[in-house]
């Protein structure tokens, strides 16, 4: 009797031990922009290359030529993609220059002459990228005062949110094309990823409805979600604006008020 009580104390000790200081941190997919990225990503189903580039701050074309993918950039899921940017081009190869055999019937000596070598292409020197978008001009994307702003340092916050009222209409802030639309994207809520030229995209969170899907092409002002708190403690929108994939102010771009 006294053996079996020994037993079952040592027992429920290494029961508690193993429910208390042993337990596992919860998992999270929440990616660290202060942090190197993963060498690889396994696609979900839900994810775009789009989503893919936003959450690791990458150029979508930089990635898709990294990955051998052509527009419109298909993804599956299950399929592994190489984390990095590549800005290979194609260069021209000149062809040598093609000399005449001699004839056999053709005695007479031939002198030997220098290869012609073609002319040294010039250095192209490429103009630094400006903080300019030529598409017309971008529009508040909903109606209500700014709580927080645009941090590039430290705790990066990536965007601005703007308090509003649940289910509020949140418009498009300039003409695009839906890249994503989804919850895929751990922080953002309900998210909607816009598209507006091979370099400027518009992200839109905590969305309550999603009214677009991706593939859809939206005016600039158009209505294409109702504000909501998903993953917030309050109604607002988050609202980011990348260019060539690295988040810049939107107050930048959206006209004073």
């Amino acid at each position: 009797m006294l053996i079996r009580l020994i037993s079952i104390f040592v027992f429920a000790v290494s029961f508690q031990a193993c429910t208390t200081g042993g337990s596992s941190a919860p998992v999270s997919d929440r990616y660290n922009p202060s942090e190197s990225p993963p060498s690889h990503y396994i696609v979900s189903a839900g994810d775009t290359l789009f989503s893919i580039a936003w959450r690791y701050g990458f150029n979508v074309k930089g990635l898709a030529t990294a990955n051998g993918l052509a527009a419109p950039y298909t993804i599956y899921p299950g399929q592994a993609l190489v984390l990095q940017e590549s800005s290979r081009t194609i260069a021209s190869v000149s062809k040598p220059a093609v000399t005449k055999k001699s004839s056999s019937r053709d005695s007479s000596p031939r002198t030997s002459s220098k290869p012609i070598k073609a002319p040294a292409p010039k250095p192209v020197s490429k103009p630094a990228p400006q903080f300019v978008d030529s598409g017309g001009a971008w529009r508040w994307p909903v109606e209500g005062p700014l709580v927080r702003r645009f941090v590039a340092t430290g705790q990066a916050h990536k965007g601005i949110d703007i308090k509003g009222k649940m289910g509020q209409p949140v418009h498009a802030a300039k003409a695009g094309v839906v890249v994503y639309s989804g919850s895929g994207l751990v922080g953002y809520g309900n998210l909607l990823i816009l598209k507006h030229s091979d370099r400027y995209l518009s992200a839109y969170g905590h969305n309550k409805r999603l009214l677009v899907k991706e593939g859809d092409s939206v005016k600039a002002g158009a209505v294409i979600a109702e504000l909501g708190d998903s993953g917030t403690d309050s109604p607002k929108l988050h609202f980011e604006v990348r260019i060539d994939g690295k988040p810049v102010d939107p107050l930048g771009l959206l006209p004073r008020r």
